[in-house]
């Protein structure tokens, strides 16, 4: 059984794999809130990046018509700063989309423009009269807004708002110093919450672009731009096959959930459940390892069970067995000392004359010497019933098991030698107890020498018990540790000694055996170490 233990192979605990999936399970619901802003912020960036390439375009354009009108004296607004200058080594200088709903970029709706101080200057109206084509034929395809701004934010292109100046709001304000700036605001003032089934916010947002620009290191304009984000339902649908193939994974994955559990929970307690129904109908081969062992404390519960299972088989065959031979000894003596008790009270009430004095000393001497033999008897059975009481964190040094043995036996020659400090994992009485039946068995067989040697080694201290008594026959040798077998029961043997000694050493996880000898009976003896 300890074997199979060491080549079990790891599990998880029952309570690794529940945490596991309620953990999976708890985290669906906010995978899916992440996705959704994900992909709203994915959205976004797209609309950003959109609006930045086409305001780039059309800020290429209004440079260009700006630089051939510089002879004209077209005036050009605020002077971006030394720091604040593009490299003109460099070949590339992108505007990355960094919009994010989870930020802090969102803002009020866009505030209404405002009357200009003055009008715009007539150069800049000619040049947002020459971009208005472009703009109106850009709109019918990318669905943006476009307003052109002279160096002042006042509006020189555009469906609306034309004469009216936007310099107030942040972003246009940002650009007509010389930098790049997007906001997110809100659609509608005052909105009402969006419906239950409105998943994405996206919808209610607006992305606007400023992009200044920019002729000799002085802003000549601001391409002002916006636009509505993609629905990310239209988005969904039009991706329908992914998502489709994402639906069919989670369903692959809930079912992977659900064999893991049939695997690690449900197959090994059904399993178990029908063990120990077959256990119950005395089936001995229920007592096999489990099939499916799942979880590490379903493996353990398993071993344990059947562990158990086993050693109470063993203990009501065991019971049986020895009830039989109990009842066959006791029967001996009871019937020996009611028949001499008979034959007495015969006696004493003149039904028999013939019974001379020394007749009825016999009788009594016989019923005394049976009852001290059920004397016997009754101390070894009490001796055995606590030689299988479980160990309870005993223990005891070799050297004062083997003093106290030859204080009990003063008359004989008891020679120890070997490891004797070490500990071992018994009480002092149960040791000896062990040893004083070897002991005491010996000298009944017509030994005079008993050794003792004691070899210590990683987990248990090796003994071996010899001496020069008879030597045990050959047929007898199966059977020494069988209950009440005795070969010296017309001297009142009872078969009991051994049996004991096999019984503490068991009890205590320890073991006994007969080693061959070719003079007088050597023992084995492996106790646990302390």
């Amino acid at each position: 059984m300890n074997g199979q233990r060491r080549r079990d192979k790891w599990r998880p605990s029952i309570g690794l794999v529940i945490f596991t999936v309620l953990a999976s399970v708890a985290a669906l619901p906010l995978v899916g809130l992440f996705f959704f802003r994900l992909y709203d912020n994915q959205l976004i960036h797209q609309t950003q990046a959109e609006l930045i390439a086409q305001s780039r375009v059309l800020a290429a354009v209004f440079a260009r018509e700006v630089e051939a009108r510089l002879d004209t004296g077209i005036p050009l607004g605020a002077e971006i700063p030394a720091g604040a200058r593009p490299d003109p080594e460099d070949r590339v200088a992108p505007i990355r989309p960094a919009l994010d709903l989870a930020g802090d970029d969102l803002l009020r709706r866009r505030p209404y423009a405002l009357p200009a101080s003055a009008p715009s200057d007539p150069a800049y109206v000619a040049i947002g009269a020459l971009l208005m084509p472009i703009i109106l034929e850009t709109q019918k395809v990318t669905l943006a807004g476009f307003r052109i701004l002279d160096p002042r934010g006042v509006v020189i292109a555009g469906r609306s708002e034309v004469g009216q100046s936007l310099a107030h709001i942040e972003e246009v304000a940002t650009a007509l110093q010389g930098q790049y700036r997007a906001a997110l605001r809100i659609r509608v003032p005052d909105k009402p919450p969006p419906p239950i089934y409105s998943i994405s916010r996206g919808v209610g947002v607006h992305v606007f672009s400023a992009m200044p620009v920019i002729v000799n290191n002085r802003v000549a304009g601001v391409i002002y731009t916006s636009r509505t984000p993609s629905n990310i339902f239209e988005h969904l649908y039009q991706e329908r096959g992914k998502f489709i193939l994402a639906g069919l994974t989670v369903i692959a994955a809930v079912i992977v959930i659900g064999l893991v559990f049939s695997r690690t929970i449900t197959r090994p307690m059904r399993e178990l459940i029908d063990r120990a129904a077959r256990i119950g109908h005395g089936d001995r081969d229920a007592f096999q390892p489990l099939r499916h062992h799942g979880t590490r404390e379903f493996a353990q519960l398993a071993h344990s069970f059947l562990d158990m299972a086993r050693q109470l088989s063993r203990r009501s065959d065991y019971i049986a067995t020895f009830s039989a031979h109990l009842t066959h000894e006791l029967k001996s003596p009871l019937t020996s000392i009611k028949g001499a008790a008979e034959l007495l009270l015969d006696s004493l009430q003149g039904k028999s004359d013939n019974l001379t004095r020394m007749e009825q000393k016999n009788f009594v001497s016989n019923i005394l010497g049976d009852t001290e033999r059920l004397e016997a008897m009754t101390q070894r059975l009490r001796e055995l019933a606590r030689a299988e009481t479980a160990p309870q964190n005993e223990r005891t040094e070799l050297g004062l098991v083997v003093g106290g043995l030859k204080s009990r036996f003063p008359t004989r020659t008891i020679d120890a030698s070997g490891c004797l400090e070490r500990s071992i994992g018994m009480s002092s009485e149960k040791a000896l107890i062990v040893l004083s039946h070897l002991t005491d068995n010996a000298i009944r067989h017509n030994a005079r020498n008993v050794r003792l040697e004691a070899i210590g080694e990683d987990a248990t201290v090796r003994m071996t018990v010899s001496n020069d008594g008879d030597p045990i026959s050959e047929p007898n040798r199966e059977k020494i540790f069988d209950a009440f077998f005795t070969t010296r029961r017309d001297t009142g043997g009872t078969g009991m000694g051994l049996a004991i000694v096999q019984a503490v050493m068991t009890s205590h996880g320890g073991s006994i055996r007969l080693l061959p000898s070719d003079k007088g009976v050597a023992f084995e003896l492996q106790f646990p170490a302390g």
